[in-house]
């Protein structure tokens, strides 16, 4: 592929695998989502890694013309911080799901987060393990009836986004996989964040969790019941867009109000901030019947990246001591001889 850059398109990141996934899931949007996307950055294939762990979503690696890794269970956020750490110049993209990234991986990725490597983190979002036949993964809700828990779940769910705040992520956005205007958009800004940038998308499971978003993604509901922020714009939603967040002061929590009763004018609805993080954590626990689903950007405050720390401090190490000399430091010290 000799095409220079500028000229790609999503056919010159696709490979050449058969694409399988079970007919109508979710991840066949991303797929082709990210294929579009990619030439878009300005990437190229050999300049663009993809590591996965284990579950239907990191077969991702498989169906992109790049470099990529299919690694173990829950261990992908190690690999790829490998990977970057390597080679800082590349576009690194992992790829995970709720059960590969917040059960057995959820040590993995919560110190790729506060570390704030510069990885494009996507995680598929589907609320229950797929690849292994549908037994309740850690968001999946209380009540869930899966072959693991047939009488209904017990666990309270896990929040991607809440997670991801906690352990200190610098950027957190959500998006849908049917949402084909707005994925593209944060993958863009996910991309051109430099630290690490956190991507949950909501994706049907069609086979053992079908339907499980409807009550915020279906066509009939999606503005009244989804909320996509922006930063600098109030937080206005509903298909008349008469609806938006206030702060109730006396409850210290958000309120969905309504413009033009009780008083309530534009003006008094909430503008986003994503820079804000206190903001960030209200938005993130939100969730249909009573609030809006948040989608968008929910908080970006960059920093320094880990990687770019790390070069800087072995630049500085060298300038002071000069360039390395690892016989020297192997007989550094005490040492013994056996006759």
């Amino acid at each position: 592929m000799n095409k220079p850059v500028g000229h790609l398109t999503a056919k010159d990141f696709a490979s050449d695998q058969e694409v399988r996934w079970c007919p109508g899931c979710g991840d066949y949007a991303i797929l082709k989502c990210m294929q579009r996307t990619l030439p878009e950055l300005g990437a190229t294939p050999a300049n663009t890694v993809f590591v996965s762990g284990i579950g239907c979503s990191s077969r991702f690696p498989y169906y992109m013309a790049t470099y990529g890794f299919h690694t173990i269970h829950g261990r992908a956020p190690a690999v790829a911080t490998g990977v970057k750490l390597a080679n800082p110049d590349l576009d690194v993209w992992l790829i995970t799901g709720d059960g590969d990234g917040l059960s057995i991986g959820g040590n993995h990725l919560m110190h790729t987060l506060r570390r704030n490597v510069d990885l494009n983190i996507l995680l598929f979002n589907n609320e229950i393990y797929g690849l292994t036949k549908g037994q309740y993964s850690p968001t999946s809700r209380a009540g869930t009836r899966s072959p693991s828990t047939p009488y209904g779940s017990l666990d309270r769910p896990l929040d991607p986004a809440a997670f991801a705040l906690g352990s200190g992520a610098r950027f957190v956005a959500r998006t849908i996989d049917t949402a084909q205007k707005h994925m593209p958009e944060i993958f863009k800004r996910a991309h051109a964040h430099k630290g690490a940038s956190f991507v949950e998308i909501f994706q049907n499971c069609i086979v053992y969790n079908d339907g499980v978003f409807n009550d915020f993604t279906e066509k009939a509901v999606l503005t009244d019941r989804t909320l996509n922020v922006r930063h600098g714009e109030p937080m206005i939603f509903g298909k008349n867009r008469d609806k938006g967040l206030i702060f109730d002061q006396k409850t210290f929590k958000l309120k969905v109000a309504t413009i033009g009763e009780d008083g309530i004018s534009e003006s008094d609805i909430l503008v986003h901030d994503e820079t804000n993080s206190t903001l960030a954590h209200l938005l993130a626990t939100l969730s249909p019947p009573d609030f809006p689903m948040v989608i968008g950007v929910i908080y970006c405050a960059p920093s320094s990246s880990y990687e770019r720390d790390m070069t800087a401090q072995m630049e500085a190490v060298k300038a002071e001591r000069g360039a390395p000399d690892m016989n020297a430091y192997l007989r550094r010290g005490y040492t013994w001889t056996v006759e």
